[in-house]
């Protein structure tokens, strides 16, 4: 089929036909940038032949050279035989106009706390530019801390994580953005190599699947690094950690944000002594949740 559509397909909107097909009929997962089958097919499809990812409709019926069908097709291939996250195949994943440097040292950057930092944290926040010490906990890719960099300008932000590999990854990206005077990174777990170090934001995307749930996972969810996913019997073990310790680290009027996925029930159940405030989301108030210093233990 594949080979048949080299021939066959000339224009971009040949081959976003046959890409939804195709993606359709390999019955892929999706969440990695894009939540749908259209979407994920545009994106490749634009980034393969180097054109702007915001304009598909002026490109439609032009016609392609045989070099850049086969590009594409080659592309299309990888996500469906081989079920790799389109993240991974281009190396760059996008945080609305933030874009970063990933591979499979890292899971993909999708975040719901990009979107809390980028609507403003005011009600407990108020003057942005009294943020001084920032931290981001399992940063990964380092997508978080250059959001709090970008948030909090007068800041210094530390960017810790357990991975070597991944810290890699978050160094290209620091350097991508100029970062490298305000956001130092380092190997930790959690906040065992930071001392008596304490922020005025502490934010963290940890991981928080369950182990049942780790044994369900659709395939491009297997791609990432178990590390960043896995979080014990009930997906909270991390979380509980960060809990316990946060309360030093913060400064008198600093706040933690940490994102829990579908773990609110889990949580709650787990440290039913503390009061959280979950945080509005396009999808959803239960994913995300602050709590201010005096609410945590110590």
């Amino acid at each position: 089929m594949w080979a048949e559509a080299a021939v066959q397909l000339h224009t971009v909107r040949d081959l976003l036909r046959f890409a939804v097909s195709r993606f359709q009929e390999g019955e892929l997962t999706f969440g990695h940038g894009t939540d749908n089958a259209y979407d994920e097919a545009a994106y490749l499809i634009l980034h393969a032949l180097r054109l702007p990812l915001d304009r598909l409709e002026p490109f439609l019926d032009a016609q392609l050279l045989p070099r850049e069908v086969e590009a594409v097709l080659a592309l299309l291939a990888r996500r469906v035989n081989e079920r790799i996250p389109s993240a991974y195949l281009t190396h760059e994943a996008w945080l609305g106009e933030y874009r970063f440097y990933v591979d499979e040292r890292v899971i993909v950057p999708r975040s719901h706390i990009a979107e809390i930092l980028d609507q403003g944290l005011d009600a407990w926040v108020r003057d942005s530019g009294a943020v001084t010490r920032a931290l981001d906990l399992c940063t990964g890719s380092g997508c978080l801390a250059i959001l709090l960099a970008h948030a909090y300008p007068a800041a210094k932000v530390d960017a810790v994580d357990l991975s070597p590999e991944a810290l890699e990854v978050a160094a290209r990206n620091v350097q991508d953005y100029g970062l490298e005077q305000r956001v130092r990174l380092m190997k930790s777990d959690l906040f065992s190599a930071l001392g008596r170090e304490r922020y005025d934001v502490i934010v963290s995307n940890p991981p928080y699947v369950a182990r049942a749930a780790m044994q369900t996972l659709p395939p491009e969810y297997r791609r990432e690094p178990t590390l960043a996913l896995s979080a014990g019997e009930d997906g909270m073990d991390v979380v509980k950690r960060i809990l316990q310790d946060a309360g030093r680290h913060l400064s008198r009027a600093g706040v933690l944000i940490v994102e829990v996925g579908s773990g609110r029930a889990a949580l709650e159940a787990a440290v039913p002594q503390i009061d959280f405030t979950w945080l509005e989301t396009r999808a959803g108030s239960d994913l995300v949740f602050l709590l201010e210093r005096g609410q945590l233990p110590g």
